[in-house]
């Protein structure tokens, strides 16, 4: 292994807090005690300029499926940069990886998505389902169909389309979001919101919230509802069994499209290929991004079925939209590279039968915790919940102080887990031994505790 370079980490943070703005930062707050300087990763795990190593349970966000380091993806970059290093899909125009990218993605995901849009986030990925959503009910002859509903507390983006796509309450306060023709209803939350009710009735409850307000604002005004296979960044919630084939009958009886936010589930994070498949949804259109490319280079797609896709190229007109990157032939070639390892060494299978149960079965193990109210996931992602006393359970008052501290032990003992609320998260990469996956749970009891001896 290479020996790691000790940086001078104090001018880092000196010139970081002189010239950097942060994406979700409290400026004061990283500007008091200083951005941690990532240097180098390897497999599942990363060093620090002053040599700590850490293991990281968040696959940087979500998307580094298949480790860093990845010498292939290098070489493929390099080599797509030398042939072409950029031509846009504007006019017309494409380039072989962009459009055997598209082929791919229309092979690998569910059935009848056959056509790729390609963007260069999550967001901007979202943010173009709205603007094309809203063409199709155009040129179908319903322009009146303007309304998307999304969940409380589900993350679609931070662009001003997608933050309000979103029901995160807390971006909705900042820039006068959301904007209008946006509408949440409750999530599937069953730790939280299940009260008496079993998990399947629950579920029923959660799902039937789509239709009442369907109701409320009036079908033919309602374009869409879209949904992650599980809501990621707003804690892992896992929907009830019952949630999801209630769902698809709503849309179905109200000709509403039903999109799938595949952004983090996506590409092996649940065992199988996508979320999609998991909770055997059919969607009209998907969004992809993050595992894509493994996080190597910034790109995303929007999946189109023949139903969108039909009422689009029959149209005369033009749908104007899209991006100078779109369809990247350095990103499209990364991601074609980055899918070809997940198929040749069966890194989703491997999920599916061997690392990911194994990492539930760890996971759970910490239930027995005085902190622990619910340990839950599936595959590669998981979640632990937080409670001050598990009769009821109770809840942290105020709500994040626990998760934070938790969350600080975790990467003083090597160990990045996210804490979302009193929810702390995890999502490997797909590539973490089941070695790893040892040391990721021990270190978090250890947290647990200091966390325990913290709050007590």
């Amino acid at each position: 292994m290479t020996e790691i370079t000790t940086l001078d980490t104090d001018d880092y943070r000196s010139r970081d807090a002189a010239h950097h703005l942060h994406p979700f930062a409290d400026y004061k707050a990283l500007a008091r005690e200083g951005a941690r300087v990532i240097v180098r990763g390897e497999g599942s795990l990363l060093w620090d300029s002053d040599g700590n190593e850490i293991l990281d349970g968040m696959a940087g966000l979500w998307c580094v499926n298949i480790g860093y380091g990845r010498k292939e993806l290098v070489d493929t970059a390099a080599r797509q940069m030398s042939e072409l290093p950029y031509y846009n899909t504007f006019f017309g125009t494409t380039t072989p990886a962009t459009t055997d990218l598209a082929a791919m993605l229309a092979d690998l995901t569910p059935a009848g998505l056959e056509h790729a849009f390609f963007c260069n986030s999550g967001s901007e990925a979202n943010d173009t389902i709205v603007r094309m959503v809203r063409y199709f009910w155009e040129v179908s002859g319903e322009p009146m169909r303007r309304v998307i509903i999304s969940r409380e507390n589900a993350y679609h983006g931070s662009t001003m389309v997608s933050a309000s796509l979103g029901g995160m309450a807390a971006m909705h306060k900042q820039g006068g979001l959301p904007l209008p023709d946006f509408s949440h209803i409750r999530q599937p939350y069953y730790f939280g919101d299940g009260g008496n009710m079993s998990e399947a009735e629950f579920g029923l409850a959660a799902a039937r919230a789509l239709e009442e307000r369907i109701q409320e604002l009036g079908p033919e005004r309602v374009a869409a509802f879209i949904a992650e296979p599980i809501q990621g960044a707003g804690g892992v919630i896992i929907p009830p069994d019952t949630y999801f084939p209630e769902i698809q009958r709503i849309c179905r009886t109200y000709g509403i499209l039903f999109i799938v936010d595949e952004v983090i589930c996506g590409f092996g994070r649940t065992g199988k290929w996508f979320g999609s498949e998991t909770f055997k949804l059919e969607p009209d259109m998907m969004t992809l991004a993050k595992g894509l490319s493994s996080g190597y280079v910034p790109i995303s797609a929007v999946m189109v079925g023949e139903r969108v896709a039909r009422g689009l190229i029959d149209d005369k007109g033009e749908f104007a939209h899209g991006f100078t990157y779109s369809g990247h032939p350095v990103a499209c070639a990364v991601a074609l590279e980055n899918l070809r390892i997940l198929q040749d060494e069966g890194i989703v299978e491997r999920v599916g039968s061997d690392t990911g149960p194994y990492l539930q079965s760890a996971l759970r193990s910490l239930a027995d915790h005085p902190l622990v109210g619910e340990a839950r996931g599936i595959g590669m992602v998981g979640a632990l919940e937080l409670v001050r006393d598990k009769d009821g359970p109770v809840t942290f008052e105020p709500a994040g102080k626990a998760g934070d501290i938790c969350r600080d032990h975790c990467l003083d003992n090597g160990l990045i887990m996210r804490a979302t609320g009193d929810t702390m998260i995890i999502s490997p990469p797909l590539i973490i031994t089941r070695a790893e996956i040892d040391r990721l749970v021990n270190t978090a009891r250890k947290a647990l505790d200091l966390t325990l001896a913290d709050v007590s």
